[in-house]
């Protein structure tokens, strides 16, 4: 089977994709932002990311989410909850720790599967 890649670049690409299953990572774009908007922006651009596989966020099946300081899970587990689908909620992991960027606040990983197109 072909493995598709995303914008790859020497380092990374933006999404993989293997046999219908979408590996890729989310950091905030605008490092300024609060939590909230980090998360925000965050969730945009997974939804763009899926959107190039032909899939979406009802699609997720696993999330594995980096966050620097548990004072800001609870802003992070209500526009999770809100941004996901009723009933469709994927396996996560949850993980503190120290991020590349000292002013990411959160990073997540997914898997997704996608649609064929």
């Amino acid at each position: 089977m072909k493995i598709e890649r995303l914008n790859p670049t020497t380092r990374w690409s933006d999404a993989t994709v293997y046999n219908g299953i979408a590996h890729f990572v989310e950091i905030a774009a605008d490092t300024e932002l609060d939590m909230a908007g980090q998360v925000s922006q965050i969730f945009t651009q997974a939804e763009a990311t899926l959107a190039a596989f032909n899939s979406d966020h009802s699609r997720l099946l696993s999330a594995t989410i980096y966050i620097t300081d548990f004072a800001n899970l609870a802003t992070f587990n209500a526009l999770w909850d809100a941004w996901l689908p009723q009933g469709c909620a994927p396996s996560r992991a949850c993980i503190k720790a120290e991020l590349a960027d000292p002013e990411y606040l959160v990073e997540i990983a997914f898997v997704a599967a996608t649609n064929p197109i």
